[in-house]
């Protein structure tokens, strides 16, 4: 597998930026105007200087390039349709994200905020603090077939502060098909998306390891502007392991804006890491529905892929499965051998989007730690 190397930007305490916010729009608005989804991708405001400067990026394009269509490197690319598959893609997954996110235990507990962030007053109160209010402001460029987005975690406030924010950190990505590849990127053209990145966590010289991240980000087929991010950071030694679990639980607020605009009070979802976790009998039973499959092959350059057609697949998922990690906000994921394969692992994460329905993603290793493919299904529960 290709190497990996990350990087997050914590602001120094001159440099956290307290966020101005304009005034709201409806989603009406947006959605009547959907040519505003979409604008140059290198633009000199998309790096905000006077606030992080970004982190390499692991499908990195040259600064403030030009938005005019390129080909270098498409041939690589072209069996992935990026004249339809991407443009659809692109305006389903590009926008303002806002929402909540937080870090869990490999056993889905949650984990509290560094004490330096929570606000005194939470402190007396003997108030926990669990969830970073997030923005995620996203755009895909149809032209260039690239991709860039912030993750951003604003310090915690009391109570509701809708004409301010400010920012604790950035941690920035990008993805484009015209730079050399070093990592794996699987799209859907509802929006969805798998990454595998590099880790922040330093690799292990003590067992000669190295850790890696996972992406999963579903969309609600049901409702366009709702969507979940699950990131699993997996140790690859001997055999493969879970290190941690983020989750970011996010609502579209409108077109992308580089993060100037914010939901603030506005925002339809609220703090989750607290409640209760997904059970384990709402996942037991058999599993069937469509799936769609990119493979990935180390002797290629073709490291980002569009999912294939759709095909019909089976699962079972038992209650008393060690291997289930349950979440809040009705989410699970798992490290496990294949079924299939023992020497294959399989890394996936889902979504019940209500009873007996839900959206899954998974990942499948070699025994040797090298990507073999990415699938995305919809599934329903046949039989318990």
């Amino acid at each position: 597998m290709a190497a990996f190397s990350t990087n997050t930007n914590i602001l120094s305490s001159h440099s956290q930026q307290r966020r101005h916010l304009p005034h709201r729009f409806s989603s009406n608005f947006f959605k009547t105007h959907s040519s505003l989804h979409f604008f140059p991708l290198y633009n000199k405001n998309l790096n905000s200087p006077d606030t992080t400067t970004a982190a390499s990026p692991i499908f990195a394009a040259p600064p403030h390039a030009s938005a005019a269509v390129t080909t270098t490197g498409m041939d690589d690319f072209a069996s992935t349709s990026t004249s339809t598959g991407w443009a659809e893609f692109g305006e389903k997954v590009s926008g303002e994200w806002d929402g909540f996110g937080a870090d869990f235990t490999v056993e889905g507990k949650p984990i509290e905020l560094p004490e330096m962030v929570v606000p005194e007053a939470y402190r007396e109160w003997e108030v926990k603090v669990f969830d970073w209010q997030t923005q995620c402001p996203t755009l895909a460029d149809q032209n260039q077939s690239s991709l860039i987005y912030k993750t951003i975690k604003l310090l915690p406030t009391v109570g509701c502060e809708a004409d301010a924010a400010t920012r604790y950190n950035i941690h920035e990505r990008s993805v484009s098909v015209t730079q050399p590849h070093n990592s794996a990127f699987a799209y859907q053209s509802t929006g969805c998306y798998v990454a595998l990145w590099p880790s922040s966590i330093a690799t292990n010289k003590l067992n000669n390891s190295k850790s890696i991240e996972v992406e999963h980000c579903l969309i609600n087929p049901s409702d366009k502007e709702s969507r979940v991010r699950i990131i699993q950071v997996l140790e690859q030694s001997s055999e493969m392991k879970m290190k941690s679990i983020s989750v970011f639980v996010e609502q579209w607020y409108g077109p992308f804006r580089n993060g100037d605009q914010l939901g603030g009070c506005a925002i339809r979802d609220s703090a989750f890491a607290a409640t209760q976790p997904l059970k384990a009998s709402q996942l037991s039973g058999v599993w069937e529905g469509l799936t769609a499959v990119a493979t990935f092959h180390t002797s290629t350059n073709n490291m980002i892929q569009q999912v294939g057609d759709e095909c019909e697949c089976k699962s079972i998922r038992y209650e008393d499965d060690g291997g289930l990690i349950l979440l809040p906000k009705q989410l699970w994921c798992s490290l496990k051998k294949s079924s299939e394969d023992k020497m294959e692992t399989w890394c996936e994460v889902g979504w019940l989007l209500d009873e007996g329905r839900a959206i899954t993603s998974k990942c499948t290793f070699s025994s040797t730690g090298d990507l073999k493919e990415i699938a995305i299904a919809r599934e329903t529960a046949t039989r318990v």
